[in-house]
């Protein structure tokens, strides 16, 4: 079937262009090798590939042009879209190797239920590549089952940030979100990924499945508003649901 290309956690209003994906549905499971050389030949920031089994059930698999990504956000937010929209259905739940996530899709908007990342322990202090690399105030360092989390001054620091990819990879840490308080939102943040082809995210699910109980916890609220400044840019609207964040945006299908 041909690739679908779906922007999401977009805004028209702010002219956030969001992170796009590619969805390509497929008759059986294909090899590994197989979707990997698909994902490099779209080059997109990944490709969901999504086989339906017996039972019915969505399951995929997501790849950037150079790897496999263990938890895509994006990529499952782009994927349930098109299922909701192949099958008809404004409720899908998509199925990966470390569970399940939950949507649901209305004409332009949706809602992505996930695991939360929570925090494993603060750092004692930054790797100085990652400080260096960084060029910007970190005020506190965490480490996460995913990427780490970065807090720093403000929401100029993270808007101007300029990285040096290559002293950042002088450290093994694979990938980073930054992120600061806002005035006219609850938090902004960039998400970083030094070591592999990409290097910054557009708008990362992942990310803000950590971020989300980490300000949630600080500013005390259950409810935000957040955006992701990155060239794109993304717009996230999310609520705490016990230990499952709800991630809504806006999407466009191209």
């Amino acid at each position: 079937m041909k690739p679908s290309i779906i922007a999401v956690f977009t805004s028209k209003k702010l002219g956030y262009k969001g992170n796009p994906a590619a969805v390509v549905l497929t008759k059986m499971p294909l090899e590994t090798q197989d979707m990997q050389d698909q994902a490099a030949k779209l080059g997109m920031p990944a490709t969901s590939f999504i086989y339906l089994d017996k039972e019915g059930k969505s399951n995929v698999r997501w790849f950037a042009p150079d790897a496999e990504i263990e938890l895509c956000g994006h990529g499952a937010a782009a994927a349930g879209i098109f299922m909701s929209q192949y099958q008809k259905q404004s409720e899908i739940t998509l199925h990966y190797k470390e569970g399940e996530i939950k949507l649901k899709v209305s004409d332009d908007n949706f809602g992505m239920v996930m695991e939360t990342i929570p925090v494993i322990k603060p750092l004692s202090e930054c790797p100085l590549p990652i400080k260096e690399g960084l060029g910007i105030p970190v005020l506190a360092i965490y480490e996460t089952a995913n990427k780490h989390l970065i807090l720093t001054d403000s929401e100029s620091s993270v808007k101007n940030m300029n990285p040096d990819f290559k002293r950042l990879r002088d450290s093994e840490i694979f990938g980073y979100a930054i992120t600061a308080a806002a005035d006219k939102v609850d938090f902004v943040s960039r998400t970083l990924v030094p070591h592999v082809g990409q290097l910054e995210d557009f708008a990362t699910g992942s990310s803000h499945a950590m971020l989300v109980p980490f300000w949630a916890n600080k500013l005390g609220k259950s409810e935000m508003v957040s955006d992701q400044l990155s060239e794109r840019g993304g717009r996230f609207i999310s609520t705490i649901l016990g230990n499952k964040v709800l991630l809504s945006g806006e999407f466009e299908i191209h």
